[in-house]
């Protein structure tokens, strides 16, 4: 019995300091529009690569060095314009040739959204598949990210497309927020897929994702079981330590190769936990964004989700800190 009340008052502080700093995360972003734009350039500096592909080479091949791995994304989403799109296609098309001229280690990630999908969907389809083909010429992998829960079924329709006519260099994501996706991972495990887990950082209303913390940890640990059980292999895409542990616990009970799992983080973010898992022999992929629309990519993510803006905020004091 005594072993117990400690527990629930540490439980209590967490939900008091969570109840806190969300306060405190929707503070920053309501500033944010009024700080100077070459403020939130430096701040952005170490999470976007630059506003040009020799930035973004650059940022790939730094590393590379390191030993990890990349994925190239062309910031741009939400497109309103059919030739925003095709512009957005053609700059993948420069970047992809440019990893392959330099022997880079990267693949690319893309979002539907910036290929056109709430523009035209026939043209974004036919982008996605010549981004396909063209990376499958040169041994590379593409990532169709997964975007707010009104393109959810869009998304997962287009992969499923693609591996039926053979694509086998394409991969998806899910997200644990979402209340679906143990059903969505159910539907995808019959094509062996290669899939991105991540928390997600949209905000949804609830009947459509989890709202508490501790419940999408939970999802997020059983989407992973469901999806290595059924024979994909998984991209951990977390900054959390916990789940970061959770999935070295379950790639070692299931003696899984490097053929089974990666993981993932966003470039800037937790380096000493990305640099640990190299060090222990891990494959480690960041995501690396790079683009003109830097400024609106990054109001944009602190106002769909001001607890990156509180998560930012942290990251950049523990460097700070002796």
């Amino acid at each position: 019995m005594g072993a117990k009340a400690p527990a629930v008052q540490t439980l209590a502080g967490h939900s008091y300091n969570r109840r806190a700093l969300a306060l405190f995360d929707r503070a920053l972003v309501r500033v944010l529009p009024a700080v100077p734009r070459p403020v939130v350039r430096r701040l952005a500096g170490r999470y976007i690569a630059g506003t040009e592909l020799a930035d973004a080479c650059a940022v790939v091949r730094g590393l590379n060095e390191r030993g990890k791995k990349a994925t190239l994304d062309v910031l741009g989403e939400e497109v309103q314009r059919h030739e925003e799109a095709v512009a957005i296609r053609a700059e993948y098309e420069r970047a992809m040739a440019a990893i392959d001229e330099e022997g880079l280690d990267a693949n690319v990630s893309v979002k539907l959204t910036a290929l056109g999908l709430k523009v035209d969907p026939a043209l974004c389809g036919e982008s996605v598949r010549a981004l396909v083909r063209l990376a499958a010429g040169q041994g590379r992998f593409v990532r169709i990210d997964m975007e707010d829960s009104s393109t959810t079924t869009a998304t997962l329709d287009l992969y499923r497309e693609l591996r039926a006519e053979g694509h086998d260099n394409v991969g998806v994501v899910v997200q644990a927020m979402l209340r679906r996706t143990p059903e969505d991972v159910a539907d995808l495990l019959p094509l062996q897929p290669n899939v991105r887990v991540c928390k997600g950082i949209y905000v949804e209303p609830s009947e459509v994702a989890y709202q508490g913390y501790e419940t999408v940890r939970f999802n997020f640990v059983e989407t992973m079981a469901a999806l290595w059980d059924g024979g994909a292999k998984v991209a951990v895409a977390t900054h959390d330590e916990w789940l970061v542990a959770e999935a070295l616990r379950m790639i070692d009970e299931r003696g899984l190769g490097f053929d089974r799992y990666e993981f993932q983080m966003l470039l800037g973010v937790r380096e000493d936990l990305a640099d640990e898992l190299v060090r222990e022999g891990h494959t480690l992929r960041v995501y690396v964004p790079y683009g003109k629309q830097w400024y609106e990519y990054s109001l944009r993510r602190l106002q769909e989700n001001p607890k990156i803006a509180g998560y930012v905020a942290a990251d950049t004091l523990r460097r700070l800190r002796p």
